[in-house]
């Protein structure tokens, strides 16, 4: 249960030792105070805690009167402005009430309470609370390069709204805040988590990896048909990491603005290392196969050139960039294009066994009156993740129709077999009459079973996906970040 005196304290008391302890960076900061002292493109000293922004930072919704009975609290009535009379006191006060995990996440006060615990530490203390360190807080916090305000503030620095316009437009980023997905949420092969495992070491040791000389490493490439997940995994593990996520569409930077697209390559690049440490996700990679075969236009062949060498250039050890680019189509790769990338990690469509671990993660939240997902996986055969979601979509917007939250067995093997129905009809032609070809139509899926064109199959589902998850039709999220297994 929240305390919401020890909330406010906690604000206040962070407000005032990162004041007075000039040698803590902003990274010290937790995130989620960060956000309200932020002015400028910068955090300047002194922190000042008004009501508004305590209010802000703590959900409190009456500060003062949180912490008006404290002896060692005070306000400044014109501004606002909460302050400590007696910091000592608070702070043993805080460190007396906190729990472990709160100081773990808060490397400011792990850093005053190691200097105030030195010695032996007060009986009321915990002795877990005593042993956290400064250090070790720091471990628990994502560096302040991976907050959104951090990442716009330094995009309106480098790059000019108008004259950048275009190339932003083709780049998505996000902060790893603001991606909900986990690796925990998904359903990986035993190839993808060894790989995940050993950037993950990779990352944190790259200063021991350049000292040995293993430069080449931290570029890979994801292969595998739509809504098997490699978008939604990249995604996931910048939230795992707390890297920033640096995404583009190579279909698009090689096919607008064409004098252009060179100079769009290569920015696409400088921001990665503007915002390193990050992730650069490079979707579409086969874009640049079908290029470098093309005689239409100079203009993209040099964009293509240019793209390879910016990615010989680009480096997990000495740029902190670790580049993750995606496929849909291995057979359209070129040798100069797969030369590029140290691992190759496959996402195949999921087997049965898999497909019912996706369906458990699906339906985690879900009312299902005797689901057995094994017998849902074994009617399924060559579904991906998305249409598994699909098909869960599907059986909780019939329930509703016929005014139930709870669904049934029967539900969803009926949604199974509206789905597979859909799915066939999609990859129809119309044989005679008017009207447009059925294949390609909206709402409908490629249903992993090879048919159709994997473009369009992204983008049915794209607005399906969009609408069952609350999201408008201006998202920015990629097609397979929607339509993925086990994203949430």
């Amino acid at each position: 249960m929240n305390d919401p005196a020890l909330d406010v304290v906690e604000f206040v008391l962070t407000a005032h030792c990162y004041t007075e302890n000039r040698q803590l960076e902003e990274s010290d900061l937790p995130p989620r105070f960060r956000q309200v002292f932020w002015s400028d493109g910068e955090i300047e000293r002194p922190l000042r805690p008004t009501e508004a922004t305590t209010k802000t930072a703590t959900g409190v919704e009456r500060p003062w009167e949180a912490i008006s009975d404290l002896l060692f609290t005070g306000r400044e009535e014109f501004s606002g402005e909460l302050q400590l009379t007696q910091s000592e006191m608070a702070l043993e006060w805080f460190l007396e009430r906190t729990d472990p995990e709160r100081l773990r996440t808060n490397p400011t006060l792990a850093f005053a309470a190691e200097a105030f615990l030195e010695g032996e530490a007060p009986a009321d203390v915990d002795p877990e609370v005593a042993e956290i360190t400064h250090e070790q807080a720091q471990e628990n916090v994502r560096p302040i390069q991976a907050d959104r305000v951090w990442i716009d503030s330094l995009l309106e620095e480098y790059f000019d709204e108008e004259e950048d316009a275009e190339m932003l437009d083709l780049v998505t980023i996000k902060a790893p805040e603001e991606i909900e997905t986990t690796l925990s949420d998904l359903v990986l092969t035993e190839d993808q988590e060894d790989e995940i495992a050993k950037l993950v070491q990779a990352i944190e040791h790259r200063d021991y990896l350049a000292s040995i000389g293993l430069r080449e490493i931290g570029k890979l490439l994801f292969v595998g048909p739509p809504g098997t997940g490699k978008t939604t995994i990249s995604r996931a593990l910048a939230h795992e990491l707390g890297l920033p996520f640096v995404e583009v569409k190579l279909s698009m930077i090689t096919s607008q603005y064409l004098g252009e697209t060179a100079k769009n390559v290569e920015k696409t690049f400088e921001v990665a290392k503007r915002l390193s440490p990050c992730i650069l996700f490079i979707d579409e990679f086969d874009s640049v196969a079908k290029t470098r075969r093309s005689d239409e236009h100079a203009a993209l062949k040099r964009a293509v050139n240019t793209l390879l060498k910016s990615i010989d250039e680009v480096s997990l050890i000495r740029d902190e960039v670790l580049l993750i680019g995606a496929t849909n189509h291995p057979d359209q790769l070129d040798a100069a294009a797969w030369r590029r990338f140290d691992e190759i990690v496959n996402f195949p469509r999921p087997d049965e066994g898999m497909r019912a671990d996706i369906l458990r993660v699906i339906t985690r939240e879900m009312e299902i009156a005797s689901f057995d997902p094994a017998e849902v996986a074994a009617r399924t055969e060559g579904l991906t993740g998305s249409d598994l979601r699909m098909v869960m979509r599907e059986a909780v917007l019939e329930a509703l129709v016929e005014g139930r939250r709870e669904l049934t067995q029967d539900d969803v093997l009926a949604a199974v077999e509206d789905f597979e129905e859909r799915d066939n009809l999609k990859n129809m032609d119309m044989i005679e009459g008017e009207g447009a070809a059925i294949t390609g139509a909206s709402g409908g899926s490629a249903g992993g079973k090879g048919h159709g064109d994997d473009h369009d199959h992204d983008h049915d589902h794209d607005h399906d996906h969009d609408t069952a998850n609350g999201e408008g039709p201006d998202s920015k999220m990629s097609a397979e970040q929607r339509q993925d297994p086990a994203q949430h």
